[in-house]
């Protein structure tokens, strides 16, 4: 311990005795890791964001459904639906879960389309049968910028995408028709009045859906059940844990549980493009990083080529110069990644304080405020970074400094 202590304050002498090389060295590495963080933590908080908007406001964690609805339910949607005698079953067997899994609350989806009126105008449109109660769990996500959201106590009130309301030329409050066929194959209308407007994070919903109380939709098909149960977890993280739960719990045969991660394929779409933007980032980052240290570092050893000389010959070994100027490097790297994530995280905090407008995404039909998000993983991951490219870029100019001639090097000082 006190050969490696004497070794550490000996290469921690050298950096602070060439204070303009390393100055040098240490500022690119913060530079660096400052950029890589910023740029790291915002797209994580678009991840996060989009994640927790996603699953709040169409998706939740898990959807228990027959086999095969998503593949032909679409063709064949009252062939899939759930009996009634289920409600009673899954909530007492939810209910019994709950002490143990995160489960937040599960409520019933009923799923049509159709088409709705207004006036001259005919637009076809997506529906939803939804629990008028599930805004107090899933909240605000499925943000309503016009109106009201759904209630109990208007049963003949429905909310609708802002994109359909403005293709069909209607506002809040205005009375419309809903025409759909029914369970056996007739033809049910309804008159129902617009409660309010919402906006997802998704454009392509917002300009086809429409929700109304499920007890509602029942009366217009003529049917009772549901199509799908949706959970809503209080951790994303538990939710391949207790997906695996229900997948034990409950009859592959009858039931189907898919996981909101398979469903979200704009959000998939949108996470892959974001993370080859950061994959590009940190081959930027380590590449200037890389260059810098290795031209410093160059410069570092022709500047003390006098000094390796006399080491050399007072009978230091090659192999410990060559490990001296790689730990001067790795110290270097520490010391830059440290400064970098203080500094990095300072800013981080002073911008999600701050705030930063942005505008719609292409895809999505809102802007946000976006923030900078630090995670543990991506604090270590660029302070590896750091060490492990300051000790690459420093392998040449250790190994030059270690193949001098002790005779040349003693030379140089004259």
């Amino acid at each position: 311990m006190q050969a490696l202590k004497v070794k550490f304050l000996l290469v921690l002498r050298n950096i602070l005795r060439h204070k303009r090389c390393s100055t040098i060295s240490i500022s690119s590495v913060t530079f660096g890791i400052v950029a890589l963080l910023l740029a790291s933590g915002f797209i994580e908080f678009i991840f996060q964001d989009f994640r927790e908007t996603t699953i709040r406001s169409q998706l939740g964690h898990l959807q228990i459904v027959k086999p095969h609805y998503f593949e032909a339910g679409k063709a064949d949607p009252y062939r899939f639906l759930f009996p009634d005698d289920l409600e009673q079953n899954l909530s007492n067997n939810f209910t019994l879960s709950n002490d143990i899994h995160p489960i937040e609350t599960i409520v019933p989806r009923l799923s049509f389309s159709g088409l709705i009126s207004h006036g001259d105008a005919t637009l076809s449109f997506i529906g939803e049968g939804v629990d008028p109660q599930e805004q107090v769990y899933f909240g605000n996500a499925l943000k309503i910028s016009t109106g009201s959201n759904l209630s109990a106590d208007h049963p003949d009130h429905l909310i609708m995408g802002e994109g359909l309301a403005r293709n069909l030329g209607v506002k809040a409050g205005d009375q419309i028709v809903l025409l759909v066929n029914t369970a056996t194959g007739g033809i049910n209308a309804v008159e129902m009045i617009i409660g309010g407007l919402f906006s997802t994070v998704t454009k392509s919903y917002d300009d086809s859906a429409l929700r109304l109380p499920i007890s509602t939709a029942r009366q217009l098909l003529r049917t009772q059940g549901a199509h799908s149960w949706v959970v809503l977890l209080n951790d994303t993280n538990q939710t391949d844990q207790m997906l695996a739960a229900l997948r034990n719990t409950l009859s592959q045969d009858c039931f189907e549980i898919v996981p909101w991660y398979q469903l979200a394929d704009f959000y998939n779409k949108t996470t892959v493009l974001f993370t080859k933007q950061v994959q590009a980032i940190k081959l930027i980052i380590t590449l200037i990083i890389l260059l810098g240290i290795s031209n410093t570092m160059t410069m570092n050893v022709v500047e003390r080529t006098g000094e390796i000389g006399t080491a050399m010959a007072l009978g230091v070994k090659k192999f410990d110069i060559l490990r001296q100027f790689l730990c001067e490097g790795a110290l270097i790297g520490g010391i830059g990644g440290a400064l970098g994530i203080l500094i990095g995280w300072l800013l981080a905090t002073i911008i999600s304080n701050i705030g930063i407008p942005m505008p719609p995404p292409p895809g999505m039909a809102r802007g946000y405020i976006g923030e900078i998000l630090l995670t543990s993983n991506m604090v270590l991951e660029a302070l590896a970074l750091a060490i492990l490219t300051t000790l690459i870029a420093s392998v040449y100019p250790a190994w030059k400094a270690s193949r001098m001639q002790i005779v040349d090097a003693l030379r140089h000082n004259r």
